[in-house]
């Protein structure tokens, strides 16, 4: 279908269009409209839609049927002025009717972001440097204390509290006005000394104290207080045939080192491979300049608070309390979150043009795999990822996501790529197809370890 069109250019994600459709090229939404509005009324002498047009005409006057052909023919003479001017929009178009003229024309514009012309670089002239491949024997041993630390005994003592040591606190809190802070409030909380992952100055209030102290302190205006109930010091087991045989399917230790070996070898791996990604995206988006639409950016950050938050990211006094705990603010928390969506948006819409260079086909097999994988990083079952995906109208998505990930694979492959002691390395043994499924295969098989 082709359409008369003119693109003014607003900016470089930005443009508006100026669409004209003589009437004489709808005369099926004309006739379609009649038929709706004749198939809605009752007009007496006649069946439900055999009404003639002008007695509709005469009885509703020419309004409702322009109304209704307007509505039909919009969406898809957009469709066709955006194909034929060769733009990729990103969003929903603002539509404005700016002309209807009965029986001559009807004129609309369209004003949408656009995807910026890009210009790859050639990826056989990108270079780039990552850390070498991890200790084995490091990683092994890293692997195999994570083991024994789930299978630790801990045992009350009567000790001052010490780091590495579990404790068994209360926390109360109040602000400067001395109101409760239920947010920071815990009873009978198990605590990890020096794994600073409950609140800053925890550690350095109750290192040193004893059972049954009470110790106060101060966080972003918040006054904790904080009682010490139990001190439980950790002991690992010892590594022997009878912890192999309690803590995994194998009977010697040499057996469970070789399987916790080849887990750690596939780890290492697959953490170089990301290493040379991330690399080659920051050198390829860094040399290759191009806008993101504001529009785009701001609507993501807000996705990302909703989606951190849910319903609560309406509370304004909620999420102040809450970001404060984390010293930080709703104003910092959104420069953030704008920023990394700009940079996942830059990274998407690199990798949509590249896709269309590369051409990648996606198979039937491929789009099951990565279902399966994907279902399975949400701890959902295929057929649960898939309702959801239906029902969301993700499917072309799910589809892209696969699309963009060969076309990178492929361009990978490409690209010269050394260590930081100077050895080469083959991108292909990562990222070429066999390669990327034996990865995916031990990511799952990482997965299932971790969820053991």
């Amino acid at each position: 279908m082709l359409v008369k069109s003119s693109v003014e250019k607003l900016n470089d994600t930005r443009v508006k269009m100026t669409v004209e459709v003589p009437f004489e090229e709808l005369t099926n939404e004309i006739d379609q409209a009649y038929k709706t509005i004749a198939a809605s009324v009752n007009i007496p002498g006649f069946r439900k839609g055999k009404a003639p047009r002008k007695l509709i005409d005469a009885r509703f006057g020419r309004g409702p049927v322009l109304e209704q052909v307007v509505n039909d023919a919009l969406p898809s003479r957009y469709e066709a002025a955006i194909a034929e001017n060769q733009l990729v929009p990103l969003g929903q178009p603002k539509l404005d009717l700016t002309k209807i003229e009965d029986g001559d024309v009807i004129e609309f514009t369209a004003e949408v972001d656009v995807r910026p012309d890009i210009t790859l670089p050639d990826f056989n002239e990108v270079s780039v440097q990552v850390p070498a491949l991890g200790d084995e024997e490091e990683a092994v041993n890293k692997e195999l204390d994570r083991l024994r630390e789930r299978f630790a005994e801990l045992t009350d003592v009567d000790e001052p509290v010490a780091e590495d040591n579990f404790v068994t606190i209360d926390i109360k809190a109040v602000d400067a006005e001395g109101n409760p802070v239920d947010d920071l409030a815990a009873d009978a909380l198990s605590y990890q000394v020096g794994s600073k992952d409950l609140m800053d100055g925890l550690d350095d209030a109750i290192i040193g104290k004893n059972k049954g102290d009470e110790v106060t302190f101060t966080e972003n205006d918040n006054t904790i207080t904080v009682t010490i109930n139990a001190v439980k010091h950790r002991t690992l087991p010892e590594v022997d045939e009878d912890f192999v045989q309690l803590a995994s399917e194998f009977d010697t230790v040499d057996e469970l080192r070789a399987d916790l070996r080849e887990q750690a070898v596939a780890y290492l791996k697959n953490e170089q491979a990301g290493a040379i990604r991330d690399a080659v995206l920051d050198k390829v988006l860094a040399d290759t300049p191009f806008e993101v639409p504001a529009g785009m950016v701001d609507e993501q950050a807000h996705a990302a608070l909703h989606q951190i938050f849910g319903e609560l990211a309406h509370d304004e006094d909620f999420m102040n309390r809450v970001l404060e705990a984390q010293n930080s603010s709703m104003e910092q928390f959104m420069a953030e979150s704008k920023q990394h969506a700009e940079k996942d948006l830059r990274v998407q819409i690199f990798l949509d043009v590249l896709a269309e260079q590369e051409k990648p086909e996606v198979s039937q097999q491929e789009l099951t795999e990565h279902i399966v994988f994907t279902a399975r990083s949400y701890n959902m079952s295929p057929e649960e990822f898939m309702s959801q995906v239906t029902k969301g109208n993700q499917l072309g998505a799910l589809f892209a996501d696969i699309t963009r990930g060969k076309a990178l694979a492929a361009a990978l492959c490409r690209v010269n790529v050394t260590d930081e002691t100077g050895a080469t390395i083959d991108p292909k043994e990562y990222f070429a197809p066999e390669a990327a499924e034996e990865a995916e295969a031990a990511e799952s098989t990482e997965d299932a370890t971790d969820n053991a």
